[in-house]
């Protein structure tokens, strides 16, 4: 059976963590630094790393806050927010991401995905979907989940990993923050239409969220929280020491 990923996100607004309900309503909460580094030691997979309002804010990515977040973790790290070229790409894979996560960018312009994955290969292009049900609709977000973009999500989502994106995050925007669990009516098709790593965030509330998520849809990879963790709501090794006992598979 594949390991189950756990991964943290830091969603980063002026260079300090954030954290709101359903994407808005923003608090602060601590140092990306001091964060990314715990994380690291505390048994997280994987980080990820958000420049929230690069994209809406139509400027470039803090690079410098990036490089100092990669050079205190040793898991990779994921990067996303006002990625718009391949230039970009290339930005902050030499600050120290391994994957580059894109949303507004690959809606503005699809070929970006097909571009970035010929130079970097499909393993460095992550698709993130921000989506949000509209007449009954799983309908695309883009700028931070500012603007409906009118496109049906699970068509967007097969069309990116046929371009060449190699892993999919899910941002459920009505369940984030709410912390009711995962959006497994939304996740469960995500699956089936795509064969490449999927990884669900948004609404994780207790650990009890995780084994309830890998139960269900036994083909997700990994699940991705916020402020569960922030918070100490929820430790990570807490976590796998639960997900062990329930026979899922993950690194300890």
């Amino acid at each position: 059976m594949i390991t189950k990923r756990i991964i943290p996100c830091l969603d980063v607004k002026d260079g300090r963590v954030v954290k709101g309900v359903n994407f808005k309503g923003l608090n602060d909460v601590s140092s990306p630094v001091e964060l990314g580094k715990y994380y690291s030691e505390c048994g997280a997979d994987e980080l990820v790393f958000y420049d929230i309002t690069a994209s809406s804010d139509g400027r470039r990515l803090f690079t410098d806050i990036l490089r100092e977040v990669a050079s205190n973790i040793f898991i990779p790290l994921t990067v996303g927010g006002g990625i718009n070229t391949v230039d970009d790409f290339d930005r902050v894979l030499k600050c120290g991401a391994d994957k580059v996560s894109v949303n507004s960018g690959a809606i503005k312009n699809p070929e970006l995905i097909t571009e970035a994955a010929k130079k970097y290969g499909n393993q460095c292009v992550v698709i993130s979907a921000d989506i949000k049900r509209v007449n009954g609709e799983f309908r695309v977000f883009a700028k931070g989940g500012r603007e409906d973009t009118g496109i049906e999500a699970i068509g967007w989502i097969k069309r990116c990993v046929q371009n060449g994106a190699g892993e999919v995050v899910v941002n459920s925007i009505d369940t984030d923050g709410v912390k009711g669990g995962f959006d497994l009516e939304m996740l469960k098709p995500i699956c089936e239409a795509v064969n490449v790593p999927v990884i669900a965030s948004g609404g994780a509330g207790c650990a009890e969220d995780f084994v309830k998520l890998f139960r269900e849809i036994p083909d997700i990879d990994a699940g991705l929280a916020a402020s569960i963790f922030h918070f100490g709501e929820v430790k990570i090794s807490d976590l796998k020491e639960l997900l062990n006992k329930n026979n899922i598979t993950v690194r300890i």
